[in-house]
């Protein structure tokens, strides 16, 4: 009889432990890239997944302690997918007394006409929708833009760019748009997907799947996919490591020379340097 209230109080327990270890991660992500300042208009934009929830859901929490008074606006982009239940995001933010805003905008008929069936709608779809959410945030004075982002997203991103465009480049927890105009903000940038994952379930989120491109991940990106899931489970630890790397970057010890001044480095004062032309020139011909 009693093993039945024993679990539950452990469920609790975890339950608790885990909510306790997100808001810890974005309040430190807060705190280190100064994300969140006094009097922050933020637009946390709300997809329906479980990760836009799980943002939005933190920070709701954190902004009743938090040390400085910012405000909250929930924005959700309604693409004009077929099928798309619109009611369920309203009523959920209505419940949750969340100051929000639906936008109206078919991409989807756009992104569809677009690109050709069977090939990845996710990077035209994803300017469309950061072209819409910007031009609202600029109407309504927004002043950081929050996105879903969490680790495993922004290290995906750098094995991406890693291993198919020979960049060292991830997302920033924290940047300025390409215009100037808006400062972008990812507090999720310490979170596990896992954890969010079992937080969303957890809290039961009403998710909304994405019928446009959600099942459509590129082959290259599932390969990355799949070799972070077999660390995860062959050698525990790998990925924070390497995430922790992105924090501790040392330009003289790689080789891009806008970086790091490498022509002067050990150069003898007054010695007259050669330019690349002279010394391709001395170089034999392997044609």
């Amino acid at each position: 009889m009693s093993a039945q209230p024993d679990a539950t109080r452990k469920q609790h327990y975890e339950a608790a432990k885990l909510a306790k270890r997100l808001r810890h991660q974005v309040g430190q992500a807060i705190a280190d890239f100064n994300m969140i300042e006094e009097g922050d208009k933020v637009m946390v934009c709300l997809s329906g997944g479980k990760d836009s929830y799980t943002l939005l859901d933190v920070l709701l929490s954190l902004q009743a302690k938090a040390p400085v008074r910012f405000e909250l606006v929930a924005v959700n982009l309604d693409q004009k997918q077929p099928g798309f239940p619109a009611h369920v995001l309203p009523e959920y933010l209505t419940a949750r007394a969340v100051p929000f805003h639906i936008i109206e905008q078919d991409t989807y008929s756009t992104v569809t006409r677009v690109i050709p069936e069977g090939k990845t709608m996710c990077s035209l779809c994803s300017r469309l929708r950061r072209g819409a959410l910007y031009q609202w945030a600029a109407a309504n004075g927004i002043s950081k833009i929050a996105l879903g982002h969490h680790r495993d997203d922004i290290l995906g991103t750098f094995f991406l760019n890693l291993f198919y465009q020979a960049q060292l480049k991830a997302m920033p927890p924290k940047l300025r748009s390409d215009d100037g105009r808006h400062v972008v903000i990812r507090p999720l940038a310490y979170c596990r997907e896992s954890d969010i994952a079992e937080y969303a379930q957890e809290r039961q989120f009403p998710i909304i799947p994405c019928n446009l491109c959600g099942s459509q991940e590129n082959l290259q990106r599932k390969a990355v996919r799949r070799m972070m899931e077999d660390w995860e489970k062959t050698q525990p630890g790998r990925a924070e490591n390497i995430f922790r790397a992105l924090g501790s970057v040392q330009p003289s010890q790689l080789a891009d020379r806008n970086l790091f001044d490498f022509a002067t480095l050990g150069a003898r004062e007054g010695v007259a340097r050669a330019d690349a032309h002279e010394w391709l020139a001395g170089a034999p011909d392997e044609s």
